[in-house]
Parts: C-alpha cells; sequence; structure tokens
C-alpha cells in the first residue's frame, strides 16, 4: 500500500478534500455544512493523502492569535487503522508553520485523544462539545 501526501493551498483546486471531509464528518458524523466548512478553507494548507492514487484522507492547519492549530483530520473507513493518518501528522508536523511555532494544538474527538498522545501531544484543560462531539484540547508537546 502506497501512502502520498500532497499539499494544497488556495487556490490549489481542494475537491477531494471536500468529498473527504463531507463523506467522514457530515455524512458519518453528522456534522453540519455550516459547521465544517468554514472562512479560514482560503487561509489554510490542506494535506491530501491517497493509497494507490484514490484519496483517502485529508487535514489542515492553519495560523491562530494562539500559535498553529491542527484540524480537519479525517480518513475515510476503509483505510483507518492502516497508517494513513500517521502519514498526514508526520507532514504535518514537517510544516514550517508547525516547526517554527512555540504553541501547535489541536482540538481532538476523544475517540482519538490516544492516537494523539502516542504522537507527541498532551491533554490540556477539560473536555468539551465542538460539533455535537466530545473533544479534548491538546498541544505539541516540544
Amino acid at each position: 500500500m502506497q501512502i502520498n501526501i500532497t499539499t494544497l493551498q488556495f487556490p490549489d483546486d481542494l475537491s477531494e478534500v471536500m468529498k473527504i471531509r463531507n463523506e467522514v464528518f457530515i455524512k458519518e458524523q453528522k456534522v453540519s455544512e455550516e459547521e465544517e466548512y468554514d472562512e479560514f478553507e482560503d487561509s489554510c494548507i490542506h494535506y491530501l493523502a491517497t493509497v494507490d492514487n484514490i484519496p483517502v484522507g485529508t487535514a489542515r492547519i492553519r495560523k491562530t492569535d494562539n500559535g498553529t492549530k491542527l484540524e480537519r483530520f479525517a480518513v475515510l473507513i476503509p483505510y483507518r487503522n492502516k497508517g494513513v493518518a500517521s502519514k498526514i501528522l508526520n507532514e504535518v508536523l514537517q510544516h514550517p508553520w508547525v516547526t517554527n511555532q512555540e504553541n501547535v494544538y489541536l482540538h481532538a474527538q476523544i475517540s482519538a485523544k490516544g492516537f494523539y498522545l502516542k504522537h507527541g501531544f498532551e491533554e490540556t484543560g477539560n473536555e468539551f462539545i465542538e460539533a455535537d462531539i466530545q473533544h479534548i484540547k491538546m498541544f505539541l508537546k516540544r
């Protein structure tokens, strides 16, 4: 299984990224389109994972007033637990927005907390609800 990661940025074609997010967040997790797609799409760096040239996963990063936020990690069901998310995250962690930033954080769904803990993140604060899903804020240990 060959996993490739492509970096995309406005005005690149994000249609494959959006298809994956639509499948995972809107259809599978019942997140509303209004919550899923936001005003930050054009200012983010997006990642597209392909397996044998089939689009299967995505993520994005953006600069915020609090540092660099990692967001919208999604992998299609048939490709989960096969190293796709790890490959995306490892690619994201090499981006200058991450390597040159002291504060790198994300809002992890509770079901994904263990994944991020294994990749060097720590929990901070209390659990909270975002898009009707339980989350925890996590930051990258340096």
